[in-house]
């Protein structure tokens, strides 16, 4: 392949076993082949990606060392973090290089339960342990020498596990028993955080447990910004201090799931609770959302009347927009300005906030902000058609 490249200009990797392309990789960055290593890279990402996804283990330990593949190297880390207990629980996890692990365990964008992490990795370094593995599996049999060998395997992750996002009946029952690998400060914290309610001075405190994201739409890094804009912070602020607030997002209703259209939305998006939608729109890659601190409809009777409308009041409420849902870059929001007129709540909408700005109409999604009750930042006179819509309710 790499001397029909040379002489010829061509490359077929149409026939090409995923292993094979994955080699001619590895050959092309040794050979200094620039055009060609680009081009493998992109090939394996676009048209290998059940290949490359079936296989995170062997492609990754294979291109961990080459310093022109991050590419490839972003993609598979950032799609085991959205899907992490696939990968976690392959046979290959097993085998998983160590610089690699601590690299997904440093992240906090991985969705999955803490507890499930600190299984596993259990798992791995018992593997990776001389003396300990298949032939020494039983923990009762064990000795003070084989939990001390275990320690010097895993010492470097212990203080990467956020183990205050462990409940109190999974740390007595899973953490507890391994208690002589985690340092005696840490183990101390985290027993005095679960039975005396103190938090934790050094520990990590749990950012991932608050990221636990589930959706269609967007990836889970745009939900750490939605989650800075609820905050009032700025839109890429790195959230790690021990002061803030952790967010759970419960998914209350799917379109493609649930049926589209305001009565589906309304049925099952009602009260006064804090919730997000998200909006996927057809015929462009536009994602639109809205966060309501009052929720949608049937939030109270303290509403006002305007000719015969009723609008509800929240000075939190905001609309926004991303050029797709992997979008970093290019997103726009526009906060409530009039606050008495924040949500209304029409029989023809499945959500409206501020009388059009974001509305939801049958399985229309109209952004016109003719009453200008929020910021100016994304109207347009174009009127949607909705393709996917998900709501969750944010709980702080």
């Amino acid at each position: 392949m790499v001397l029909r490249y040379i002489y010829t200009g061509e490359l077929d990797l149409t026939e090409q076993s995923g292993e094979n392309i994955l080699n001619l990789l590895v050959a092309s960055d040794e050979l200094l082949l620039e055009e060609l290593f680009i081009h493998v890279q992109n090939y394996l990402i676009i048209k290998q990606t059940n290949w490359v996804r079936e296989n995170f283990v062997f492609v990754l330990n294979t291109v961990f060392r080459l310093d022109n593949c991050k590419r490839l190297q972003d993609y598979c880390l950032e799609s085991i973090c959205e899907d992490p207990l696939q990968f976690f629980s392959s046979k290959s996890f097993l085998s998983i290089n160590k610089e690699i692990l601590l690299g997904l365990l440093k992240r906090d964008d991985l969705q999955i339960e803490e507890v499930v992490i600190w299984d596993y990795l259990i798992k791995w370094g018992i593997e990776q342990t001389p003396g300990l593995g298949y032939e020494n599996s039983d923990r009762a049999k064990w000795n003070y020498k084989d939990y001390e060998t275990l320690n010097i395997t895993l010492n470097q992750f212990i203080p990467l596990i956020q183990l205050a996002g462990i409940s109190r009946a999974d740390f007595f029952d899973k953490v507890h028993p391994y208690r002589t690998i985690i340092p005696t400060h840490i183990y101390k914290e985290i027993e005095e955080f679960h039975y005396k309610d103190s938090l934790p001075k050094t520990t990590i405190l749990p950012t991932r447990a608050g990221l636990i994201f589930k959706s269609n739409i967007i990836k889970p890094k745009l939900a750490k910004i939605i989650i800075n804009w609820i905050d009032n912070k700025d839109t890429m602020y790195i959230r790690n201090n021990r002061n803030d607030p952790f967010y759970k997002f419960n998914l209350i209703y799917r379109s493609s799931r649930d049926g589209i259209g305001s009565k589906s939305f309304k049925k099952k998006c009602n009260g006064r609770v804090a919730s997000l939608v998200l909006i996927k729109v057809k015929n462009i890659s536009k994602i639109f959302g809205g966060y309501s601190s009052i929720g949608f409809n049937s939030s109270g009777d303290d509403f006002i009347n305007d000719n015969g409308f009723k609008f509800y009041n929240s000075s939190d409420n905001f609309i926004f927009s991303f050029e797709d849902g992997d979008d970093t870059q290019n997103m726009k929001i526009s906060r409530v300005i009039n606050s008495s007129h924040a949500i209304l709540d029409y029989y023809h909408n499945g959500f409206n906030f501020g009388q059009g700005s974001l509305s939801m109409s049958y399985e229309g999604l109209h952004v016109n902000n003719t009453c200008s009750n929020y910021e100016n930042n994304l109207n347009t006179l174009t009127v949607y058609t909705i393709e996917e819509i998900e709501t969750f309710t944010v709980n702080r």
